[in-house]
C-alpha cells in the first residue's frame, strides 16, 4: 500500500510511504524535494520570521495516535510539521532520517511508544540502540545533533506529543535554518 502526502504550498517536502508488513521489505521509499530549484536563502540564517520545516516519524499504534488525540482536541501545535506514520519505530532505518535532513527538513522529531509497551515486542528498543549511532553520524554529515530528537508518547498522551513537537520547533529555530540544505 503505498500513501503520498502531498505537502502544503511553500512547502519543499514531498513524501512518498510504502506500508509493508513489519518483517518484509523497506517501509520509506523516497523523500524528495516538491521543487527542484534549489531552496531560497535569507541572508540571515536565524531571523525572527524562520520557520524550520519538521518531518515526524510517528509509530501507528502509539504516538500517531497521540497527534492525533492533539489534533482532535484542538491541542496547540506548530503547522509546519509533516507526520509520516510507520508501522512501528523499529522499521525507521537512518537512512531515511539522513535523507530528510538532506531533502531540506530543518529537524526530525521520532516519535514512539514508551519502552516495554511496543506492539511488536521491541522495535522501540531497536530504534533506541539505533539513535545513539545516528546521533554521532550526523556531525559527520554536517549536521547538528539537535536537529534529531526521539521522544516516548502513548495514545492517551496527545498533550505529550503537542509538547515535544512543540519544543523540537523552538530547539530548530534556535539552531536556524538547515546548514546543508539552505546554505546557513
Amino acid at each position: 500500500m503505498k500513501i503520498f502526502s502531498e505537502p502544503e504550498a511553500g512547502s519543499l517536502i514531498a513524501v512518498e510511504y510504502e506500508a509493508e508488513s513489519f518483517n518484509g521489505g523497506p517501509c520509506l521509499t523516497t523523500i524528495t524535494p516538491k521543487s527542484t530549484a534549489p531552496a531560497k536563502t535569507k541572508s540571515k540564517s536565524k531571523k525572527k520570521g524562520f520557520e524550520p520545516r519538521i518531518v515526524a516519524f510517528c509509530c501507528n499504534w502509539c504516538s500517531y495516535a497521540g497527534a492525533d488525540l492533539a489534533g482532535t482536541s484542538r491541542m496547540q501545535m506548530p503547522p509546519n510539521v509533516r507526520i509520516i506514520r510507520v508501522n512501528c519505530t523499529g522499521r525507521i532505518d537512518i537512512s531515511f532520517i539522513l535523507k530528510a535532513l538532506y531533502q531540506g527538513a530543518d529537524g526530525v522529531l521520532i516519535s514512539g511508544c514508551h519502552p516495554g509497551d511496543c506492539h511488536y515486542t521491541s522495535g522501540n528498543l531497536k530504534l533506541r540502540s539505533r539513535f545513539v549511532l545516528l546521533k554521532s553520524l550526523l556531525a559527520e554529515a554536517g549536521f547538528e545533533p539537535e536537529r534529531v530528537h526521539l521522544q516516548w508518547a502513548s495514545a492517551a498522551e496527545g498533550d505529550v506529543f503537542a509538547r515535544g513537537i512543540t519544543k523540537m520547533v523552538e530547539r530548530v529555530k534556535k539552531l536556524g535554518p538547515n546548514p546543508v540544505t539552505r546554505g546557513a
